[in-house]
């Protein structure tokens, strides 16, 4: 895990190597060990690493290859590099180092751009290319690690966040309004292109993208989720049971030996961080160390999961670490966390990882985590909610169960004139409609693990740690595991109450209390049920000078949400008040103050 920046002019201008010196303070966080930069011409790469393949100086980056020139900034973990590497150097080449990073440049080198379709892991990456004078940028099938971009008629800039970018300077800060509906309809879900700025972009997740010295530039698909099954050949339960977990246990077993430190994991006490600890036990791996965070009780809500994650730690022993963090913290340690986010996120558990991470990093440089589990086997209330729908087109069945507001309510939000159109809407029947998916609920997982769940959870637990220098590893999230998954028949995940097939496999592995719980989330109730100091603290951002001028929210919706912020939650329990709260603050902490920014 690392962050990578760079520049590449087309005006003939040499870059500039200043802009380094503005963009790498904004990724130092993300890669505590190493500064490196690169200049030649009209690029600069810049990258700061988090060590934890090859701990050698000579695996420091930016990375070159001296056979084909090739200079490669990387982020993220190859867990068939051991195997990639064999195949090359049986194909002639050699390599100085023992990691994943030169693994990527020696199969540029042999394979060009194909070469990613070769790649199992997770992982954001350029490679300056001086005979094609070019730049090829690319991320992984899940969207797991970031890569962030802008694009001008005289350069292309990118990062793995938008701070880099914004430190940069010359972004367009404008609120790109398309992605602002999207914003506050999915869940703070802006599908890749677009972030809520115009001047920066996302590379989509399984693309790449090449950028050639005089401007042109093609972004490419190179992998896409199929959720069909042939009609020959069926599997019984127990045979869809066994081969899930057999594939769960070897994404497991990769991210735990792809690595030359120690892995930790994150147990939240439900079933997926438990099933993976059980696992873990099952390799030999001893002793597991696991950690766990709790919150302040609300009486609606309970601010912790101790209760199951104990029962999971006194059956398997592991070395345990439980954090227990009071309000008064998480108040205090809300704005840091805000300014950590490379967009705007509204799920509550943000500042929870953001904390959690802050003291697992003290041990640790590497965790697994339980993400993914829930979108990849349907483990949420709203999906046999969803099933059970007959009435009207996909798009409108999956919005009356997921979006926090319909269009009408947005228009009442927004001080800015009413888009014409529901462009969220229109967004989210592509996705559905778009050939490979037998049944509606293979739709609606679809589009949860390739777009919903990027700008969702996945982004969190990556900005939260990495904002500590700690790698987050998802083995739910394996590509093998998620084609394979997306092809079990939906009766097998919905069933048992969602996550039917994990369920099977954790009987006898786990506590029966932690397997028939009813489904719990990483719970931050303070941000949920709105009172208190939580309550005067999103009036003091929404009464602000700033946002009174930005003149986002119309004054009208702002005050029926402070007056009773518990009467206001969305389909998905968040509150509504802390969504207009936290995308204000993230303006305030990340945009009003970026340099040389303009908003038209």
């Amino acid at each position: 895990m690392c962050g990578l920046c760079g520049e590449l002019r087309f005006d003939g201008r040499p870059a500039d190597p200043g802009v380094l010196d503005r963009m790498l303070p904004r990724l130092a966080r993300r890669g505590p060990d190493h500064e490196g930069r690169f200049h030649s011409g009209p690029v600069v790469l810049g990258h700061r690493r988090l060590a934890i393949l090859d701990l050698s100086p000579r695996a420091h980056q930016p990375l070159a290859d001296p056979d084909s020139g090739c200079v490669i900034v990387f982020n993220g973990t190859i867990y068939n590099y051991p195997e990639l590497r064999e195949v090359l150097r049986r194909r002639g080449h050699s390599f100085r180092t023992t990691g994943d990073t030169e693994v990527i440049l020696k199969a540029y080198a042999e394979w060009g751009v194909d070469s990613v379709r070769r790649l199992h892991g997770m992982f954001a990456f350029a490679i300056h290319d001086p005979r094609r004078r070019c730049l090829f940028l690319a991320r992984d099938r899940m969207g797991i690690k970031p890569l962030y971009y802008t694009l001008d008629r005289d350069r292309f800039r990118f990062a793995s966040n938008s701070q880099a970018l914004l430190a940069a300077g010359g972004v367009d800060t404008g609120l790109d309004p398309v992605a602002l509906h999207h914003l506050f309809t999915l869940h703070a879900v802006v599908p890749a292109p677009r972030t809520v700025l115009r001047g920066i972009r996302k590379l989509p997740p399984a693309h790449h993208l090449t950028v050639h010295a005089d401007g042109r530039h093609e972004r490419v698909r190179y992998w896409d989720l199929e959720a069909t099954r042939p009609a020959a050949a069926p599997r019984s339960e127990a045979e869809w049971t066994e081969a899930i977990h057999a594939a769960l246990r070897e994404a497991v077993r990769r991210r735990l030996e792809i690595a030359d430190v120690p892995v930790g994991v994150l147990l939240s006490g439900g079933l997926d961080s438990s099933l993976l600890v059980a696992l873990l036990a099952e390799a030999g791996v001893h002793p597991i160390r696991t950690y766990s965070v709790g919150f302040e009780d609300q009486p609606e809500e309970a601010g912790s999961e101790f209760e199951y994650s104990d029962q999971v730690v006194a059956r398997y022993g592991t070395d345990h670490h439980k954090y227990h963090i009071p309000n008064e913290e998480v108040l205090a340690r809300l704005p840091e966390a805000v300014e950590a986010m490379a967009e705007p996120m509204f799920g509550q558990d943000a500042v929870a990882f953001y904390l959690l991470a802050e003291r697992v990093s003290r041990s640790v440089k590497v965790v697994q985590s339980g993400q993914g589990a829930d979108e990849v086997f349907a483990g949420y209330f709203w999906y046999p909610r969803m099933a059970a729908e007959t009435e009207g087109p996909p798009e409108v069945r999956f919005a009356r169960h997921y979006f926090d507001r319909d269009h009408p309510e947005y228009c009442e939000m927004i001080a800015r004139p009413c888009p014409p159109f529901d462009y969220t809407k229109g967004r989210v029947a592509w996705h559905l409609t778009r050939p490979g998916a037998d049944t509606f609920i293979d739709q609606v997982l679809r589009f949860d693990v390739t777009t919903l769940i990027v700008d969702d959870p996945v982004k969190r637990v990556d900005n939260m740690t990495m904002a500590w220098g700690l790698e987050a590893r998802v083995p739910f999230l394996d590509q093998q595991l998620v084609e394979l998954a997306a092809r079990l028949p939906p009766e097998y995940k919905l069933a048992s109450g969602g996550k039917h097939v994990l369920k099977c496999i954790a009987r006898g592995r786990l506590p029966d209390a932690v397997i028939d719980r009813p489904k719990g989330y990483f719970p931050v109730p303070a941000l949920k049920y709105v009172r208190g100091p939580f309550l005067e603290f999103m009036r003091g951002i929404l009464d602000s000078r700033a946002c009174r001028e930005r003149g986002l929210y119309r004054r009208a919706y702002v005050e029926r949400l402070l007056a009773a912020p518990e009467r206001h939650l969305t389909r998905l329990q968040g509150s509504k008040l802390w969504h207009l709260a936290l995308l204000e603050l993230w303006l305030q902490r990340n945009v009003d103050s970026a340099p040389g920014t303009w908003i038209p």
